[in-house]
Parts: structure tokens; sequence; C-alpha cells
């Protein structure tokens, strides 16, 4: 079989297996861009695979469009409904979902409410229950996992996580998807159901070397770091990757005050080797405010850090994003590097600063992998393309 997977510039691939069924997109509302751009990418390689390989020549497989349409109306006391306008029997379905949308509202009694991810997953279940078990196999594809951060017990909490992953495995969901969860062991909520968590490990460092054309990796001018002791294994991995030094800091919390829902940072202490005029990578899973990932790098530029790269999976900006636009007109931050797996405000992608990775190429590896029951070792390990991408920057062929 020819492996294009380690090659993320390749796209069409011939698989070995014939489609566990029809395929199906539900992209959700809050995902719309998101699952256009993915369902370009299926069709144009299934398309381009037609002539090549005869098998595939079958009724549906190839298509213009694998987009299915739904809707989730809401009467005027805020109630909602799902509702399927085709019919889902014997479908492979995969519904995409982005629980961090705030930008779609809807109205209760007159007055305008912003979607939360409590909305967002209610409708994501709505769904499922309108395939009323017809579809042959559903796998939900949520970039952002709901309520991940509330994934484990300090005192008397609320196990939200946990709770709707058993909830989606009992409904019928046979695969969820996310990326970069926040802690991937609550997949022990459901050890019978495919879980997977993916990282655009790969994804940052092509973004990164396609938009600035001098870094150089090597441990004497670049250093990965971990922003806190929870974001170690993914600087561990990356400065594995890469064959350069990392460091880490460490959150010292104030446990006698509660500020927005968590105990408010008292101090950042490092640990690692001198960053002395080195170009720094932040990475960490998610920026929601952003003082943390601010601070961090004001005490790395105190410790004669060159340049400082800001990355995260999920750039949710919950205080809007002036702050980095403070840091950056300072010299604090070089560059802000995140995803388009969560809503993004388009103001943003204007920045000069801000580098934005498109996922939805991934995305559609995913589901034409799934689709044909293949492994997805090649794609849960980033390492390969990671080298090979290196090799082609350090060797004067990467394109902007």
């Amino acid at each position: 079989m020819q492996d294009n997977t380690t090659d993320m510039q390749q796209d069409a691939k011939i698989f070995e297996n014939a489609p566990e069924g029809k395929l199906g997109i539900i992209s959700m509302e809050s995902c719309k861009s998101m699952g256009e751009k993915v369902d370009y990418y299926l069709s144009k390689w299934r398309h381009e695979t037609e002539e090549e390989d005869k098998r595939r020549n079958l009724h549906g497989y190839v298509k213009d469009s694998y987009l299915l349409s739904v809707q989730t109306p809401r009467f005027g006391s805020g109630e909602a409904k799902g509702q399927l306008d085709v019919s889902v029997r014997g479908y492979d379905l995969y519904i995409l979902t982005d629980v961090t949308n705030w930008s779609l509202t809807y109205k209760i009694s007159g007055n305008v409410n912003h979607m939360s991810p409590d909305d967002h997953y209610q409708d994501l279940k709505r769904i499922i229950a309108a395939a009323g078990g017809k579809a042959k196999r559903i796998t939900v594809i949520m970039p952002f996992l709901y309520e991940s951060r509330q994934h484990k017990r300090s005192s008397r909490e609320s196990l939200d996580c946990a709770l709707a992953l058993q909830e989606l495995e009992s409904m019928g969901v046979t695969n969820i998807l996310t990326f970069d969860a926040h802690d991937p062991r609550v997949q022990n909520a459901i050890p019978t159901c495919g879980f997977e968590s993916f990282r655009p490990a790969y994804q940052f460092v092509k973004g990164i070397l396609k938009n600035c054309d001098d870094v150089e990796i090597d441990s004497d001018h670049l250093m990965i770091i971990s922003p806190d002791e929870g974001a170690t294994d993914r600087a561990v991995f990356l400065s594995n990757v890469l064959g350069v030094n990392m460091g880490m800091f460490y959150k010292r919390r104030d446990y006698t005050k509660i500020i927005d829902g968590k105990n408010p940072i008292a101090a950042h202490e490092f640990l690692g080797d001198s960053v002395e005029g080195k170009d720094v990578w932040i990475i960490d899973d998610m920026i929601s405010s952003g003082d943390s990932m601010i601070d961090v790098a004001q005490q790395l530029k105190a410790r004669k850090a060159r340049r400082i790269f800001v990355i995260a999976t999920f750039g949710l900006f919950t205080n809007g994003i002036e702050k980095f636009d403070q840091a950056y007109k300072d010299g604090i931050i070089y560059r802000l590097v995140t995803t388009n797996l969560t809503y993004q405000r388009p103001e943003y992608l204007e920045r000069e600063y801000f580098i934005n990775c498109d996922m939805s190429k991934f995305i559609a590896y995913i589901i034409d992998t799934l689709n044909h029951d293949e492994s997805m070792s090649d794609l849960m390990d980033p390492h390969r393309r990671i080298q090979k991408v290196v090799e082609k920057y350090q060797s004067g062929r990467m394109k902007k």
C-alpha cells in the first residue's frame, strides 16, 4: 500500500480496505467553516482516486459533497430539537462540533443569549438522537473536549467530562475524537468506546517555519518551555523530536482565594538551563485569559530570552486579545501560534504576529482513514512528519 500519511503534503491515498459505510459528515453550525474545508478535501481526494482504484467506484463513494443537512431550531422558551433533513440509514457518520463557539446566539423570550458549551453539547445529543440508531456507525469529532478541564475530582465536585463521555457512549457513539485533551486519562471512563486525542505538533512546527525564515533549530539557539507541570509532556515530545533542550515553570498558587472559579497564581518558578540569547517556544494546550502565558513570557524576557513564540492548540482568548497586542508592542512576545480548532474572531487573524494553523486537512485525513477502517498510527505520531518538514526547511525548500 502506498504510504502517503507520513507526508501530509500528499493528498489522495489508496486504502486497502473498502469503506465501512457510506460517508456522511454533519458539521454543526458551530463548526460550519471547518466542515466545509474538510468536505472539500475529501471530495477532491476521492475524485482523484476514482480512476486510479476501480474498487472505489462504488455507489456514493465519489460525491461532490458528503455534508448532510441538519437543523437545531429553538422555541421561544429556549427549548430546542434536532432534525435531520436526510436519511442516515447505513451511513458511517462523522459529527463535528465546536463547543467553545460563543459567537452563535439564540433568543429566550425575546432576549439574546450566546451559546455556551452546555448548549452546544445538548445540540450534539439532539442530532445523535435524531439519527435514531439508524446510522451504521457514529463518530463524534469534538476538537475541544467538552468539560475537559473538569476531568478529576479534588473534593466534593462533579466529574462532568467523564459523565459526558459515558452519555455519548450510551447513545450509540462508537468513537470520540478530540485534540490535545487536558488529561487524556479521562478516557478511562469509557474503556470500551473508541477515544483518540491528537496533538497538532506537526502543524505548529510547519506553521512557524513557513512564517519565519530565520529560526535555527539547535540547542544553542532554541529551547522549548512548558508553562506549567501539566504541559510538560508536550514540551518533552517537541524538544526530543527537534533535538533541543527544554525547561519548565511550575505554578505556585494562592489556595486561600478563588477567582473566576480557580485559585490565582501567586508566582511562576522556573526549572531549566539558561535561555539567554535563545528563541523560546512556550507550548500549552490552551490560552484562556492569557495572563499565565504573558507572565511566563515576561519572566523569560527577564532572563534575556531572544524571541518568544507563544503556542497553544486552543486560542480561547476569553478576555480578548488586547493584552497580547500590548505584549507584542512591548517586545515581550514575537509570535502567537494557534489553530482553527476553535472559533476565531476574524480580526485576530489580521494581526501580524498571529500564526493560524489550519487543521482541516488533517481532520479530513482522519475521517478518510477511519471510514476505510485503516490504522491511524501514522496520524497519531507526527515524529516523521516533523523531521521531514524540518529537513525541508533547512535545505531551503520551504515555501510560504
